[in-house]
C-alpha cells in the first residue's frame, strides 16, 4: 500500500521543511505573545517626575499624620533615610501645632508611644493608633478624623511603600484631600519612594484627590 506522500506526490522533504516554517513562526509568535513586564524591566523608561505643588490648607479642616516614627521602623541600621528626614518633619510638626492643625501618630504592630522618634514625641491628647501598613485597618483612625471633621491629611512617614502608600491612598479613596510631602516620606532606597510617588500621583481616583509637594510648599 503506498503511504500518503507517495499517493499525493509530494516530496518527502519539501513536507519535511515547511513543517518545520510552520514551528519556528509558531514558535516565534509564542514568544512574542509571553512578553510580560519582568522580560522587559530592564527596557522600562522611568517616567518623569511630578510637578511639585503649592498647598495652602485650613488648620481647622486639617491633619498631620505621622506614620510609624518608632525605632522598630525609623532606625540607622535599617532605614536611615526616615533618621534624616525627622528634622524636616519637625519643622514640619512645629509649624502646624502651632496653626492648630490635629496631629495624629501611628505606629507599627508591636512599638509603643516610647519608641517614637524624641523629636516627634506626641503631646497629651494627640491620638496614636496601631496597624500595619494601612493605618484604617484595625484602628479607629476613621472615626477620629471624622470626630475632627477633617477634610484633609497632610501624609509623612515610613516606609513609603508601605504605611505612607496605603494610608493615604486610603483616605483619598474615603473622599479626603491628601497633602504628600515628598521630603517627609523614606524607604530602605530611592526606588520604594519614587514608586509611591509616582503610584500616588498616578493612581487612578487616588491622584484626583492627591497634591504631591514638598513641606517648603505647604502653607496656612
Amino acid at each position: 500500500m503506498k503511504n500518503l506522500f507517495e499517493t499525493a506526490a509530494i516530496p518527502t522533504a519539501f513536507i519535511a521543511v515547511m513543517i518545520m516554517m510552520c514551528l519556528v513562526v509558531g514558535v516565534g509568535v509564542n514568544t512574542s505573545q509571553a512578553q510580560t513586564v519582568v522580560d522587559e524591566w530592564s527596557g522600562v523608561k522611568i517616567p518623569p517626575p511630578p510637578e511639585l505643588k503649592q498647598a495652602n490648607i485650613k488648620p481647622e479642616t486639617t491633619a498631620l499624620l505621622l506614620l510609624d516614627f518608632n525605632s522598630q521602623t525609623c532606625n540607622m541600621k535599617t532605614r536611615p533615610r526616615c533618621i534624616e528626614s525627622i528634622p524636616a518633619v519637625k519643622k514640619l510638626l512645629v509649624d502646624a501645632r502651632s496653626k492648630g492643625v490635629s496631629i495624629i501618630y501611628s505606629l507599627s504592630p508591636g512599638a509603643e508611644v516610647k519608641d517614637i522618634a524624641a523629636e516627634l514625641t506626641p503631646m497629651s491628647g494627640e491620638p496614636v493608633v496601631t496597624s500595619g501598613p494601612d493605618k484604617y485597618l484595625g484602628t479607629d483612625l476613621e472615626k477620629i478624623l471624622k470626630e475632627k471633621k477633617i477634610e484633609t491629611v497632610i501624609v509623612t512617614g515610613t516606609a513609603a511603600h508601605g504605611a505612607v502608600l496605603y494610608t493615604a491612598s486610603g483616605a483619598a479613596f474615603r473622599g479626603m484631600n491628601v497633602i504628600v510631602p515628598v521630603d517627609g516620606l523614606s524607604a530602605e532606597s530611592l526606588f520604594p519612594e519614587l514608586y509611591t510617588v509616582w503610584n500616588l500621583a498616578n493612581a487612578p481616583r487616588v491622584s484626583a484627590k492627591t497634591v504631591i509637594t514638598k513641606m517648603g510648599l505647604i502653607t496656612y
